[in-house]
């Protein structure tokens, strides 16, 4: 029997509910839809099989069967400046991330568009999310800020699990990129100081956003969720029995891998059939490396398809449980790299210099990419993976800022692995989330003004009512340790330093030359000319500091010196 004083309490507890309900429906209409964007760490071009890679991706294979898939998406040539033009539309640099915190310098610390961390002058999608009521998660890399009050959780994550520096190990032992950065892993803004034993990044990352999304699912609420993952960042590291698969594979050399994935662009038609790749000088031949050589590079590859593959099935494991819970059709899904893939050598570091911290490593043929071992890719697979394009990571030429980007709109009956071929940049990811989620971008946040930004909303190409949003008079400019391009239609002006290039501005037609080999500066001066003025306004407007020669030997040992 229930007593009268039970009959009421439960009365009340289910007016309470409804109450509840009513003013979360007021809040959130039903139809606002969940978002996930995935972001994967240095991950080539051509590396997942949709994109014409030999590693093994059936997940995104298939996902990339699902939506639009973009050959002419843009970053910018480093982690966190991409991170930070994704997260708030804007320039890098109007965000404050003209430069990378860990390789900062007098000269260009206190201007504003090179404090290293996301500034205040911006908003974040989650920051604008989690006003209108969603839930905002995020497992990863920040990247962003490593102080606190810079912390996701001072940026408009309700809950997440982040790394707050650029890298490390992925395993358990938290042992940095270089001795003068660490890893400090945050729960909610909160340190936390050991991991558990079993830890694999890209494994927990995606455990924790299962876990996330499962204990709020119940509030039908709608979320954002930011999947920031580590992986294939050096260290390469990745499960043994991931990287047992690959025995073998990458016996062919990085020569022949780069022509395999250029005839595989050519056959889906992302390039035209008389490109060349680019190959740089720097690289010695396979034909000329010794046995043990050759050994310990195929190995490396090796370690890195594994890393790719791992992650791929983590992908998986999060796209299915959405599924489980009926939360997949109303989710538009945004897959992304976020530079090419990393040539450079962890010697160039800071701190890595001497030898010291990465002799300490224990990198013997059987130990590569197990608990212990640090080894990086290097600019022959880099190249290989960022083929036919020029160079890779840190660099403003194709191979640096030219990524994978695949989208799938909630309920899309539309696109099912339709290529678009049209100029996008990512900076264009926020609008769309926010034209999606039907948020506009505020004048103010929190009282103080803030910068519009510059990215355009890509749902008239996902909904088929347009092929292009940025049209070919319009330009988009680049600057990152004084590497320097902008792109305006099928031009593209780009100035690198010795011993990478002449120093000097160079002209290159996008379309017949996407590995930006032949030089058409002096056939097209007046074109190559107005290019330039338009990146010195591109830099006006957007806080770019000229901070010439700084930076022109800081990478100079990436093509040389390996191993």
């Amino acid at each position: 029997m229930i007593n009268k004083e039970m009959k009421k309490l439960f009365i009340l507890i289910l007016a309470g509910l409804a109450a509840c309900s009513q003013k979360q429906n007021k809040e959130v209409p039903a139809q606002k839809p969940n978002v996930l964007v995935i972001v994967a760490d240095d991950l080539g071009f051509s590396d997942i099989g949709t994109f014409g890679g030999n590693i093994q991706t059936p997940v995104l294979d298939k996902f990339g069967k699902e939506g639009m898939l973009f050959s002419n998406f843009h970053v910018l040539p480093t982690c966190s400046p991409t991170r930070s033009s994704l997260l708030t539309g804007n320039d890098n640099h109007v965000a404050g991330v003209g430069i990378m915190s860990e390789v900062s310098y007098p000269a260009v610390a206190n201007l504003p568009g090179y404090s290293g961390q996301l500034n205040n002058q911006v908003v974040t999608i989650p920051e604008l999310l989690r006003e209108i009521g969603y839930h905002t998660y995020m497992a990863g890399k920040w990247h962003l800020g490593d102080e606190d009050g810079q912390t996701p959780a001072d940026r408009g994550f309700e809950e997440s699990f982040t790394l707050l520096q650029g890298g490390g190990s992925h395993y358990a032992d938290q042992k940095p990129l270089s001795p003068p950065q660490v890893m400090d892993y945050r729960v909610n803004g909160k340190r936390i100081a050991t991991l558990p034993a079993d830890f694999y990044s890209t494994k927990n990352y995606t455990d924790t956003l299962i876990h996330y999304i499962d204990k709020n699912k119940a509030d039908h609420k709608p979320f954002f969720i930011y999947a920031s993952y580590t992986a294939p960042h050096d260290p390469l590291q990745a499960p043994k029995e991931y990287i047992d698969k690959y025995k073998g594979k990458f016996d062919m050399g990085w020569d022949s891998l780069r022509t395999l994935r250029l005839t595989n662009l050519k056959a889906l038609g992302i390039v035209s059939p008389d490109v060349n790749a680019f190959a740089p000088s720097g690289i010695p031949k396979w034909s000329s490396l010794s046995s043990a050589q050759k050994a310990e590079f195929a190995k490396d590859m090796e370690v890195y398809a594994a890393m790719i593959e791992y992650l791929d099935m983590s992908i998986g494991r999060l796209l299915d449980y959405l599924k489980q819970q009926g939360l997949y059709d109303n989710t538009m899904i945004v897959f992304i790299s976020d530079n090419g893939a990393n040539g450079v050598m962890a010697t160039t570091y800071p701190g890595n210099g001497d030898g010291k911290y990465l002799s300490s490593f224990n990198n013997a043929l059987e130990n590569r990419g197990l608990p212990n071992s640090f080894i990086e890719m290097g600019p022959g697979w880099a190249q290989a993976s960022s083929s036919p394009f020029r160079l890779f990571k840190s660099f403003t030429s194709e191979g640096g800022i030219k990524a994978p980007l695949m989208i799938k709109l909630p309920n899309d009956s539309l696109n099912h692995g339709q290529w678009n071929r049209s100029f996008v940049h990512v900076t264009d990811l926020m609008p769309t989330i926010l034209q999606l989620a039907e948020v506009s971008y505020p004048a103010q946040f929190k009282g103080k003004a803030v910068r519009q930004p510059i990215g355009k909303s890509l749902l008239p190409v996902l909904t088929g009512a347009s092929q292009e949003i940025h049209s070919p008079t319009e330009g988009m400019g680049w600057e990152l340790f004084e590497r320097k391009a902008y792109i305006k239609g099928k031009w593209k002006i780009l100035r690198l330093p010795a011993p990478f290039s002449t120093g000097q501005w160079q002209l290159f037609d996008l379309e017949k030359d996407p590995g930006e080999i032949t030089d058409l500066s002096s056939q097209f001066p007046a074109t190559r000319d107005s290019l330039i003025n338009d990146w010195l306004q591109y830099a006006k407007t957007n806080d770019v500091f000229d901070h010439r020669g700084h930076y022109d030997s800081l990478l100079s040992k990436s093509l040389v010196g390996h191993h």
